[in-house]
């Protein structure tokens, strides 16, 4: 599956990285995690710090799939606001769920202090505009809703909103304590601690079965077998080799990367942006003065193969940039066009098979895929340990819309 395709931004921001060296496999690992990317690397880091034997097989070099891709932003809200979600799964779970996503934020930022590279993790507001009259209600509801739940949070009306950002809107939801990172230099970061820490990584490895023994699962490769005590698949938007997801949408977004600009002084705390309507404009800047800015999101599952296209729908991004940005000289450096994954409930796909002993999941689909990596990478690990967690229920594979 073509997971993107265009000019990418941030594999010029880290020196090429070659093929990693070769370990010598165990005979048996605690757990094998297929998949390179966040939630795989993330996933392995909780599970070898558990002192667990871990091994992650991807089938490219890893982090070269949806990592490269992966926009950065990092947000405790979600594409389904908290009022919404509570009117979807009840106030407990919807309330509970936010708050996980908040305290993995905080996680996130802490892990990226330990990293023998820094990811560019950078602690920004987040600015969800009202993209018509209409939802302006909906701005104010969802923002009372935060603070009555005392997540960090304002609400500006339309002078606010001129007198902090170079553009004019009718409301505006701002949260606080979010952040923008470098995906690829994080995930990479991460990677060598868990090498570090006597995790084994096997790149160009593809997974083409695996069989499910009585205490254990064999798992047959194009680089022989391996035997594990437990599969976790964090193989992102592409086919999982065991189970098939139920209530999922693969989609592709196109993104485009600017020319340096030479200040955001009229940019309140150069804040990520994003807005009401779906399919959504999105924004963050980066720390050499670019605007990375996506959207134009179709529901078509492959990236998209004619360059020609990319650039169409690159023109289009820059033209709503420039329309929301009057004063600053957009030209794009870079452009390209990506497969991204939703799930119909709007919750991500975390946990153990309902059938099948020993197989688990974490797939983040929706616009906070790293928040719920990081999320998801706790829960595994309990379960995994434990065969609990106390949140467990909250993205369970065993609902109307997981994995089967």
């Amino acid at each position: 599956m073509d997971i993107h395709n265009g000019s990418l931004y941030w594999p010029t921001t880290y020196p090429e990285q070659g093929p990693r060296n070769v370990p010598e496999r165990l005979d048996t690992y605690d757990v094998i995690i297929v998949g390179g990317g966040m939630s795989g690397s993330l996933s392995a880091l909780a599970l070898v710090e558990a002192g667990l034997s871990v091994a992650i097989l991807d089938k490219r070099q890893m982090a070269t799939g949806s990592t490269m891709a992966n926009t950065g932003l990092l947000q405790y809200s979600n594409d389904i606001m908290l009022h919404e979600l509570i009117d979807q799964i009840g106030e407990r779970d919807a309330v509970r769920f936010y708050k996980l996503c908040f305290e993995s934020v905080k996680n996130l930022e802490k892990l990226a202090k330990r990293l023998p590279i820094s990811p560019n993790y950078i602690v920004r507001p987040s600015i969800c505009y009202a993209s018509t009259e209409e939802d302006v209600e909906k701005i104010k509801v969802e923002y009372e809703t935060l603070k009555k739940y005392d997540f960090p949070c304002a609400y500006w009306g339309q002078e606010e909103i001129s007198d902090n950002m170079p553009f004019s809107k009718a409301a505006a939801l701002v949260t606080y304590e979010d952040a923008v990172v470098n995906p690829y230099k994080f995930v990479h970061g991460v990677l060598d601690l868990v090498e570090e820490k006597g995790g084994h990584l096997f790149e160009f490895v593809e997974v083409n079965d695996v069989i499910t023994e009585e205490e254990s699962v064999s798992i047959r490769t194009s680089a022989g077998e391996f035997t594990a005590k437990n599969i976790v698949y964090t193989s992102g938007y592409e086919t999982v080799p065991v189970g098939k997801r139920i209530g999922s949408d693969i989609n592709r977004s196109f993104a485009i990367v600017t020319k340096p600009i030479s200040n955001f002084n009229d940019w309140y705390k150069q804040s990520m942006i994003w807005e009401t309507k779906r399919p959504y404009l999105y924004i963050r800047t980066t720390p050499e003065g670019r605007i990375i800015a996506g959207g134009l999101d179709e529901n078509i599952k492959h990236a998209p193969q004619s360059l020609a296209y990319i650039e169409d729908r690159a023109e289009k991004l820059s033209k709503q940039l420039q329309e929301l940005f009057p004063n600053y000289q957009i030209e794009y450096d870079y452009s390209y066009g990506a497969t991204f994954g939703e799930s119909i409930d709007n919750l991500p796909f975390i946990g153990q098979h309902p059938t099948k002993d020993r197989h688990y999941y974490l797939l983040g689909y929706g616009g906070n895929g790293t928040v719920y990596s990081m999320l998801g990478s706790h829960i595994l690990r309990d379960l995994i340990l434990c065969g609990d967690h106390p949140d467990g229920d909250l993205v369970t594979l065993d609902r109307k819309y997981g994995v089967k």
